[in-house]
């Protein structure tokens, strides 16, 4: 299922996303040698709709062309048939950021070859990237925050995602290996976005050690992900007033980092309609009367909270979720253990 090469292959560097299936069989690791042996590992396009990643790492080849990286480069081209299809996923197969724990599938058994791979190597760092589908600020995302991981989510932006759940993503497994942090660029292909990532990669690729320094509190704004916002397979929705069992108004993405109020609306309920919202925890509870409040026809939240990620793409709401919300941390004073455990078999 994987393909491993040692050199790009011709095309690489110019090829769009949808074209990517002429060039390679499907998901490929790409090792490129460099100065310093340890790999930076950047993983692109697990989801095949947020592209950004692949321009990132063509700008960044590009820059160094003819030149020998400072350090060796690994790059994972991940769901290659959802790129050609423009889709985050190929309809009925896996999501190739929820694959990377406990499983025997073949896609499961290819993330264990990789890590792997990665460890023999002694990867030196890990960097996901993705998009998003609604405005959100760009934003580094790491599963653990200890002073590694926290240096280098701020190398990318001063937001920063502390998130444990779900625990199935390739940052989740590669931060038992090395400094891992998932970029967050915006929506797909944007300039900046790009711009943005290609300047955390070279940077990384440059360093001969990633910083250990504590993060002061001023540096950085933390949210901690308490929630995942899902609705239920057996209810309908729609976000343009059609008949459904809940009505979300079409600029619900509008609260995306932003702190909501106690007694917001986050939604409406049809008449008669008995459908409920669902807040899974990080312990696989759902806390929904926690976060909202329910008066028969409307939901409004319970307590002052942050969304991110909310999407009004029905089907990356059926795929995935609707959104995330979040608290404002302080790393000064969050006691929470920073191990990461390990939990991700590869053999």
């Amino acid at each position: 299922m994987l393909t491993t090469l040692t050199e790009l292959p011709d095309g690489f560097l110019e090829i769009g996303a949808d074209r990517l299936h002429e060039l390679l069989d499907g998901p490929t690791l790409i090792h490129l040698p460099g100065d310093r042996p340890e790999p930076l590992f950047v993983s692109v396009l697990l989801h095949g709709n947020e592209h950004s990643g692949l321009l990132a790492v063509q700008q960044l080849l590009k820059q160094y062309a003819g030149s020998r990286l400072p350090r060796a480069l690994s790059i994972l081209v991940g769901n290659v048939e959802a790129a050609r299809l423009n889709a985050r996923i190929v309809p009925g197969h896996a999501d190739y950021n929820r694959i990377w724990g406990y499983g025997d599938t073949p896609e499961h058994r290819m993330t264990h070859a990789i890590i792997r791979d990665l460890q023999e190597r002694k990867v030196f760092a890990a960097i996901d990237i993705h998009n998003n589908t609604a405005k959100n600020p760009h934003y580094a995302l790491i599963c653990n925050l200890d002073s590694h991981h926290c240096q280098l989510a701020t190398m990318f932006d001063r937001t920063v995602v502390y998130a444990r759940k779900p625990d199935t993503t390739c940052t989740w497994a590669m931060a038992e290996l090395c400094p891992a942090v998932t970029l967050e660029c915006g929506m797909p292909g944007e300039a900046v976005g790009v711009s943005h990532a290609v300047r955390l990669i070279d940077a990384c690729l440059r360093l001969a050690t990633i910083p250990a320094g504590r993060i002061d509190d001023a540096d950085i704004d933390l949210f901690h992900t308490v929630a995942i916002v899902k609705v239920p397979a057996g209810n309908s929705f729609s976000f343009d007033n059609e008949d459904a069992d809940i009505i979300f108004d079409k600029a619900l993405t509008n609260m995306n980092f932003n702190e909501v109020s106690p007694g917001m609306t986050f939604c409406r309920l049809k008449d008669g309609s008995y459908a409920e919202i669902e807040a899974w925890d990080e312990h696989g509870r759902n806390r929904a009367d926690k976060y909202f409040m329910h008066d028969g026809s409307t939901y409004t939240f319970r307590i002052p909270v942050m969304p991110a990620m909310l999407t009004t793409n029905p089907d990356i709401v059926r795929i995935d979720c609707l959104c995330y919300l979040m608290e404002r941390i302080r790393l000064s004073e969050y006691h929470e253990t920073s191990e990461h455990p390990a939990r991700v078999q590869t053999s």
